[in-house]
């Protein structure tokens, strides 16, 4: 069976998403980010870059959660094409969520709603680049009913949860109705229902020692 180390966030939503599309038995193992779980030596083994999503599944470990989605799908030939341009088409869109919509609407959720100090430069850097990868799905969308064509793929999986996060990120969701469509449609599957919940969302506020744990001097700590 495999282990799914986790916590309840965008990159650790996507791998859960997958494996219960997939249909793959697996076992959860939330990692309490807040109270420093990541930094722990059996994790670093898991995942040497402190980060979740990581698996476990036998004797093979994969962190990064666009390697684990690649990894499950090439484990059941599903959800990605095995060859040809259909498989480069998914690629493609998977390639451009790890590159670009991940980092950068994480970095605009970052400054808009954990940063200590408000900084105009960095809200706004941030925010309208958010907008216009937005506009880069969007328009992707009017043309196909998902991101690599016709058939859902691990390319749909991959960018919904950072983009069901566009009010923290400054984004009118409204702006953009092809994604809209898309977002509506992947949120009625069943699927996806269930990943969103694994592990379930805490309301808690983040406190102050979660906030140094997660953005002080600890995270940047070589190991």
């Amino acid at each position: 069976m495999i282990e799914l180390y986790t916590a309840p966030t965008p990159n650790g939503f996507k791998v859960s998403i997958a494996l219960e599309e997939l249909g793959l038995p697996y076992e959860v193992k939330e990692v309490d980010l807040r109270s420093g779980a990541q930094f722990a030596p059996e994790f670093l083994r898991i995942s040497p870059n402190n980060r979740i999503p990581a698996i476990v599944d036998g004797e093979l470990s994969v962190f990064e959660s666009g390697a684990i989605l690649l990894y499950l799908a090439e484990k059941t030939g599903k959800l990605l094409a095995p060859s040809g341009p259909a498989r480069y088409q998914a690629l493609q869109w998977m390639f451009f969520q790890v590159g670009g919509t991940g980092p950068m609407l994480g970095q605009a959720h970052h400054f808009r709603n954990y940063a200590g100090e408000k900084i105009q430069y960095a809200i706004d850097r941030y925010t309208n680049e958010g907008k216009r990868l937005y506009g880069v799905v969007d328009g992707r969308l009017s043309q196909a009913k998902y991101l690599a064509g016709d058939e859902y793929s691990m390319a749909d999986v991959i960018n919904l949860p950072w983009l069901l996060l566009s009010k923290g990120q400054g984004i009118e969701l409204a702006e953009y109705p092809h994604l809209s469509r898309w977002i509506d449609e992947l949120k009625a599957r069943p699927a996806v229902q269930r990943g969103l919940a694994v592990p379930p969302r805490s309301d808690a506020p983040m406190d102050e020692k979660a906030k140094e744990v997660l953005f002080g001097k600890k995270q940047y700590e070589r190991r």
